[in-house]
């Protein structure tokens, strides 16, 4: 009865949309979202982005539990969107050096409902773990 109350996020699931909704899912994840994940959000969204646009964005991923947005947006999106979507998560979550435990579960839900497989994603997160050592350049 009380959902009745709940407001109904709706939100236009284009591609670059998609990736936003992804990636509030994933930073919100560990419980938490700083200004720099915002900042970070809203130029993913491109140059014609407005506030309004990211506001929607996120307003439909805190409405949307990943399961349910995940069985809305994977028929609609190809291969490459897809693994488009999985690395920036990857790359997101790994942006602090270590992907927490949750993020690391989100992303390999999202790998499932993709049907993108480890062996799959397996040179392409070499590569991000590699991006991400910044350690080597203090060696």
């Amino acid at each position: 009865m009380f959902g009745m109350f709940k407001s109904q996020a709706s939100l236009d699931l284009t591609p670059r949309n998609a990736l936003v909704v992804s990636l509030v899912h994933c930073m919100g994840a560990d419980g938490e979202m700083d200004q720099e994940e915002i900042a970070h959000l809203f130029s993913v969204l491109g140059p014609n982005a407005t506030r309004a646009n990211l506001d929607a964005c996120v307003k439909y991923a805190r409405a949307k539990a990943p399961a349910e947005f995940l069985a809305e947006v994977a028929p609609k999106l190809n291969h490459a969107q897809k693994l488009c979507i999985l690395l920036n998560m990857i790359d997101s979550a790994m942006s602090d050096g270590e992907a927490e435990p949750e993020e690391q579960a989100l992303v390999r839900q999202y790998a499932e409902a993709f049907g993108l497989s480890d062996a799959e994603m397996e040179p392409h997160f070499r590569s991000l773990v590699a991006k991400n050592d910044r350690a080597v350049l203090d060696r």
